[in-house]
């Protein structure tokens, strides 16, 4: 406890409040322009934070992690923009809202997820970080590969163009995730002797193109753009009613994105979805998701914010980076010479507990600038359709352009967009595809491992207890539609 009164004392230090504050402001705004993503923004500021004090340089490194996690949100529902793999579920319910009218309740329900979300994943990495640390370690590739796979099949419970066309959209998601060179073999997949597949395809393309590009493309033969009720700024907040239907989900979120954000590989990305998946089978009327629920907001949102603040633990208690952004934190606390790990605490308590509780600031900080936002943000589509058409095509190609520097990731848009627009047209949500590329290629590094330390059994998947049990509850789950509608006929028989 007198280690957790110090690191309140380190981070209330005006320059680590600075840098606090500076963190999470870079962060919101990078959210807001996709494409470029925390990942990118630390590395490109790991030069510069090599002259600053290494608690300031990592409490502001982790501000822009966490503080990008809620910007992302705010371009997902007024543009259906997600730039961030782990902002694609929140499109679903979070743009439908903003067409009714009601996108302040959707980014108000939002902040305070992402609030409550990443508050209570800090108190859990505060007191459970050594245990969790030690569960994650049990993980391998075969608990990676069963994971994955059980993610795949939620992806067929999202979006609403029924479950076939669910299915047929995540298959051609997985098939996406094989193109360019086998990191097994270095064999050219689906590359047409292309240079610029040879590397795969980003997620940033296809995801700008399927639901920017081709939203815009369907108005345009749609002949109609979303109208909007006027919105007073005091009227562009969540009501009583709103927060007591989110109540649920909220709390539901905050557990399951602390623990898969523990776990390598997509954590935010997975708990969101799990998150969304928990919410729609639990709901009364699952058909409410899609087309506008609450908690298909606050779920995911919490979700991945409980995620991103969990990721940290296996980072500082074991010096295993969880995920892309962790890797080049872990690289920032090698610049200053502080090796990550089971010592960090002893060692540098000053860093370990100032991190820590920047982050119970940073949250705080993050829905004092939210919640006067808002009115702002919702503003935003009030913007003729005229106007906000081009200005969106033109986020979407920058955001594109700026990850990689490439034209072709632009002729990729384009032609993924073209491609939403036909899925839309014919009844096919893009969100299972985005997903199940998203976790395509973690699931097939995962099982191709896994089949090698099991000799190419498949069976050793059982062998292990965490892979068994989750590939259990995923048959399960499968099974279980079909155990009901027989159940139903007994009953009417």
């Amino acid at each position: 406890m007198g280690a957790l009164i110090d690191g309140f004392g380190v981070v209330l230090q005006p320059t680590n409040l600075l840098y606090c504050l500076l963190g999470v402001v870079i962060g919101m705004l990078i959210g807001v322009l996709p494409g470029l993503g925390p990942a990118a923004t630390i590395a490109i500021l790991l030069p510069i934070t090599y002259g600053v004090q290494p608690v300031s340089a990592i409490i502001m490194l982790a501000g822009i992690f966490y503080g990008a996690q809620y910007g992302g949100t705010i371009t997902s529902v007024l543009l259906r923009l997600p730039g961030e793999a782990s902002s694609v579920v929140t499109v679903f319910d979070g743009f439908a809202l903003a067409r009714q009218g009601r996108a302040g309740t959707a980014l108000g329900v939002a902040a305070i997820g992402s609030f409550i979300g990443g508050t209570v994943s800090i108190i859990g990495l505060t007191l459970l970080a050594p245990v969790v640390a030690g569960v994650a370690l049990d993980f391998g590739p075969p608990e990676y590969a069963a994971l994955s796979l059980f993610g795949v099949l939620l992806v067929a419970t999202v979006g609403n163009g029924g479950r076939l066309k669910a299915v047929i959209a995540a298959g051609l998601g997985l098939l996406l995730a094989t193109v360019g060179r086998d990191t097994f073999t270095g064999a050219n997949r689906f590359t047409f002797d292309s240079l610029n597949l040879a590397d795969g395809i980003d997620f940033v393309p296809i995801a700008m193109g399927l639901f920017g590009l081709g939203e815009i493309l369907y108005n345009l033969e749609e002949r109609h753009h979303r109208q909007q009720r006027p919105i007073a700024v005091a009227n562009a907040w969540p009501s009583r009613s709103d927060l007591r239907q989110s109540r649920g989900a909220i709390a539901r979120g905050s557990v399951i994105g602390f623990v898969l954000g523990v776990l390598p590989g997509g954590g935010a990305t997975l708990s969101s979805l799990v998150a969304y998946a928990v919410e729609k089978r639990r709901a009364k009327q699952p058909e409410r998701f899609g087309r506008g629920a609450v908690e298909g907001v606050a779920a995911p949102e919490t979700a991945n914010n409980a995620a991103a603040t969990s990721s940290f633990i296996p980072l500082l208690t074991l010096g295993i980076p969880a995920n892309a952004t962790m890797a080049l934190m872990f690289g920032a606390l090698l610049i200053q010479g502080i090796p990550p790990g089971p010592q960090l605490v002893t060692e540098h308590p000053d860093l370990f507990w100032g991190v820590i509780n920047s982050m119970y600031l940073g949250n705080i900080l993050l829905l004092i600038m939210s919640i006067p936002l808002v009115g702002l943000f919702v503003k935003i589509l009030k913007v003729r359709p005229a106007v906000l058409a081009p200005i969106t095509v033109l986020i979407t190609l920058l955001g594109v352009y700026t990850v990689a520097n490439q034209v072709f990731d632009i002729f990729l848009v384009i032609v993924f967009g073209v491609l939403g627009y036909l899925m839309k047209k014919f009844g096919f949500e893009p969100g299972p595809l985005v997903l199940a590329f998203v976790l395509g290629s973690v699931m097939e590094t995962a099982v191709r491992q896994s089949l090698l330390i099991f000799g190419g059994n498949p069976a050793g998947f059982f062998t292990r207890p965490i892979s068994g049990s989750v590939l259990a509850v995923l048959v399960l789950v499968l099974l279980l539609p079909g155990v009901r509608r027989l159940a139903k006929r007994k009953e009417h028989v």
